[in-house]
């Protein structure tokens, strides 16, 4: 999480921190400049920066310009071009026969989460391990890492997330033909009984098509729990 996924960091041995301060200054100067006219950098930074402090949550357009002090088609421009430049990833709910109760914005993560961590200000393992986001960005990482497996396949991802508006969620669903996989991802290394509570609830709501479900941890001990495997985040290329 702190180190992120692009390979020269690790041949070259790089000051994460460093790494990603150049890159994103570098983006910011010149592949911004080249995607779209925008006015003020400095704004547009922040823009990215408070994206980073939502990984993992719901896109609130209105709220997000707010924030920034621009308008909710402005955020909408923006985020597709975080989109198009490989800065952003927007999962989309999944809610096919679902009903109307279930939340249908998308959530919003970066498709390297060294940047996302680096743009939270965290520079080493002990401001991480003590950071209010470090549960999110473990999500992140395992979301690409899904993806990642998906892609080098040479498939499309398939990968949504569920909430409906009662609070329930579920942080992933990998759709495999007409299977629904739920999986639940959790930073924690010591497993607790809350993690399925989410899993039983949407294994219930999509009946016959919910056969397993995943709980991705950072503990060791990996087990089946009723129809759910728990395994550790190393061992996530079984699922897709």
């Amino acid at each position: 999480m702190l180190n992120g996924g692009y390979p020269r960091i690790y041949k070259d041995k790089l000051d994460p921190t460093k790494a990603y301060r150049n890159y994103f200054q570098t983006y910011i100067e010149r592949d911004v400049r080249q995607l779209v006219q925008v006015k003020d950098l400095v704004q547009f930074q922040r823009f990215v920066q408070l994206c980073a402090g939502r990984v993992g949550q719901l896109l609130n357009l209105e709220g997000l310009g707010n924030d920034v002090g621009i308008s909710s088609n402005t955020v909408k421009e923006w985020i597709s071009i975080l989109e198009a430049s490989f800065i952003l990833v927007r999962l989309q709910p999944y809610y096919e026969n679902f009903g109307k109760r279930i939340v249908k914005a998308p959530k919003i993560y970066f498709t390297d989460v060294g940047l996302a961590t680096y743009l939270l200000k965290i520079e080493n393992i002990e401001q991480l391990s003590r950071d209010p986001l470090r549960g999110n960005l473990f999500e992140n990482l395992i979301l690409i890492e899904l993806m990642k497996g998906r892609l080098n396949k040479g498939l499309d991802p398939q990968l949504y997330f569920f909430r409906d508006s009662h609070g329930h969620e579920v942080d992933f669903i990998f759709r495999s033909g007409n299977r629904l996989i739920p999986i639940e991802v959790k930073s924690a290394k010591t497993y607790n009984s809350d993690f399925i509570k989410n899993l039983l609830f949407f294994q219930k709501l999509a009946t016959d098509r919910c056969p397993e479900g995943y709980i991705i941890y950072a503990g060791d001990l990996e087990q089946r729990i009723h129809e759910f495997k728990l395994i550790h985040y190393s061992n996530i290329a079984q699922i897709v």
